[in-house]
């Protein structure tokens, strides 16, 4: 056998063509199906470096991440409408499932915000909440989530996230923020009341404020006090008392199970349960259950375009964040594989009894601060949450409701970003109208909606700009062969030449506006005997765009005039080739606006340039 081994590294070290060289022939074929298995399958391949010392890091991040994942999934549990178990049954088999399938190395899978409230708006419009059906719901719209962000990935299609500007998700975002914090009021207030808008939810405020309960306020609102001087104030203060910048970060994220343990020993030394106060109470105990999403087509009917949404959304944001803390190590990640990553937690969470989960910002980067290495962190925080849902779920029986509604409104509310609105209105008013668009709509007509009206705007906007591109009469800076637009600098022009930059693509958006500005343009010049298209920034010409050109050439032979294009890009020279629009040009076309400029511009007509400039041939 030793001889046999011996022989094996032999032929591996051997050259081709060398006797025994059959082994490396097919030591690369192996190498690259290793490699595409990889892709699909991450783990493959930052598992290959595992030891001991990574292991210790990801131990320790996921520690510090499962004592601010606890409190926080069952918030985001309530927050949907679901028992605050579900929270936690989103919290364990989506991690594991991201650790196999996801490319980021610190990112943390499991219920957030504005999935949560997305979840418990889609629910709620097919069943009551505490239903069966409700939950069942929930579950289906994992499992329809899971499933297309799968599909999209498998499809190579994360370029659809596009279709949600920066603008549009910003907006989103600090709607639902707005939209979330109201609705936990009712719970530090201790009052009934609903409302699915931000006006519903307002009046039912109002119409209960007679029915306060001063318990539940005594324990909310301090609590939520406690919670926002945490975020702010506690980590200065540790760092005055000797501790580092780092440890004093991550024991401020934990500031939540603080809040917790102490109103839970409030709940059980003022018997606050008896006083109104509303309590969690029994959570079951034990792992999550095996679950099975509805294959109801009706309710499949109901809650595709929620799921779509959801979808898109948990996409976008999971992205932005692991792409940001991805960045900061000189990592990468694969948005592909990151669809195919959280489709299958979506899956996962769908089997497991948990509802639509996506990558939460607060806790990824506390998982970053921490140490986190590789995904396996995240797999290891699933371990623990597991262990809280075996022995501490008792423990929980006597946490206040109004606690987890004051960790709700803390973590949202630095979602409301009130900045972008004044800055995009001084750098782009089409930007300002889609987000306040998104911001109006959302708080008054509900999340779905807000969404699909911001999208909607969006794409409108683009469209009305993409019709109107953007175009300038150019002419040559002195001394230079660069040529600007003649309204901004000072250049050389002559009277027989119309030189035009186009500084859009050619497409059916904007054919028919390109041919009136160029006629419009001529009309107004009667000395022009040349037309050029500076062509530096046009990337495509459709069959629209095509079909305009032909007809501005041949307006402008009947008229003399002959057309010209400079500094057509290969790819698009190409596809012109194809046509008879070359052979029919009745002019030419140029490598260079300064060449087409220069010999046109000695080709009949008088100059304006100094004769001087003339002689030393810059024309």
């Amino acid at each position: 056998m030793a001889g046999t081994a011996a022989g094996q590294d032999r032929s591996l070290m051997e050259p081709a063509g060398t006797e025994g060289s059959a082994a490396p022939a097919s030591a690369p074929g192996q190498r690259q199906r290793a490699h595409a298995l990889a892709q699909y399958f991450p783990i493959l391949e930052w598992g290959r470096s595992y030891n001991g010392t990574v292991l210790t890091r990801d131990l320790v991040a996921a520690v510090v991440v499962t004592i601010m994942l606890i409190p926080q999934s069952l918030a985001y549990a309530l927050l949907a409408g679901l028992p605050p178990v579900v929270g936690l049954y989103a919290s364990i088999l989506p991690l594991v499932a991201y650790a196999i399938f996801g490319t980021s190395r610190t990112l943390a899978v499991g219920p957030v915000a504005v999935v949560s409230l997305m979840t418990a708006s889609a629910a709620g419009a097919v069943a009551a909440q505490g239903t069966a059906l409700y939950l069942e719901a929930a579950i289906t719209l994992a499992a329809l989530s899971g499933i297309m962000l799968a599909v999209l990935g498998l499809l190579r299609m994360g370029f659809l996230a596009n279709l949600l500007s920066h603008p549009v998700i910003s907006g989103f975002i600090t709607a639902s923020g707005i939209l979330i914090a109201t609705s936990q009021l009712k719970h530090i207030l201790g009052v009934g009341a609903g409302g699915d808008t931000w006006p519903a939810m307002l009046g039912g405020i109002a119409a209960a404020i007679d029915q306060i309960n001063p318990w539940t306020l005594a324990i909310g609102l301090p609590a939520t006090l406690f919670l926002f001087w945490v975020r702010k104030g506690l980590k200065p203060l540790l760092v005055r008392l000797g501790l580092t910048q780092h440890a004093a970060d991550i024991v401020a994220k934990a500031g939540p199970v603080a809040a917790v343990a102490a109103t839970i020993v409030a709940a059980l030394v003022l018997d606050l349960g008896a006083r109104g106060v509303n309590l969690v109470g029994a959570i079951p105990q034990g792992l999550p259950p095996f679950a099975l999403p509805s294959t109801n087509p009706d309710l499949i009917a109901q809650l595709w375009v929620p799921a779509l949404l959801i979808s898109i959304i948990g996409f976008v944001e999971s992205v932005s964040v692991a792409q940001t803390l991805a960045a900061k190590r000189r990592q990468r990640i694969a948005p592909n594989q990151e669809l195919i990553g959280l489709g299958a937690s979506n899956i996962a969470s769908a089997f497991s009894g948990g509802y639509p989960v996506t990558g939460g910002f607060a806790r990824s980067v506390v998982n970053f601060d921490a140490g986190a290495e590789t995904p396996a962190a995240g797999a290891y925080t699933a371990v623990g949450i597991a262990l809280a849902g075996l022995f501490l779920t008792p423990l929980l029986f006597s946490l206040p409701i109004a606690t987890l509604a004051a960790t709700i409104i803390v973590a949202v509310l630095s979602l409301v970003d009130l900045k972008t609105p004044g800055q995009l209105w001084r750098y782009s008013k089409a930007d300002f109208a889609a987000h306040m668009v998104t911001i109006v709509i959302t708080l008054l007509a509900g999340v779905e909606l807000g969404v699909i009206a911001g999208v909607a705007v969006g794409l409108l906007l683009y469209l009305w700009r993409a019709s109107r591109p953007h175009a300038a009469i150019v002419g040559r800076v002195p001394e230079t062969e660069h040529f600007r637009n003649i309204d901004r600098h000072d250049v050389f022009t002559v009277p027989h030449v119309l030189s035009i930059r186009i500084d859009e693509s050619l497409t059916y958006l904007n054919a028919r506006w390109l041919e009136e500005y160029v006629l419009e343009e001529v009309a107004d010049r009667p000395a022009v005997r040349h037309v050029i298209l500076m062509c530096s920034a046009v990337n495509e010409i459709d069959a629209s765009g095509l079909e305009s050109l032909e007809a501005i050439n041949h307006r402008l032979a009947d008229a003399g005039i002959g057309l010209h294009l400079s500094e057509v890009k290969g790819p698009v020279m190409d596809r012109l080739n194809r046509t008879d629009f070359v052979a029919e040009l009745k002019g030419r076309v140029f490598l260079s606006q300064n060449r087409a400029f220069r010999e046109l511009a000695a080709n009949g007509g008088p100059s304006e340039v100094p004769p001087a400039d003339m002689a030393r041939g810059m024309i």
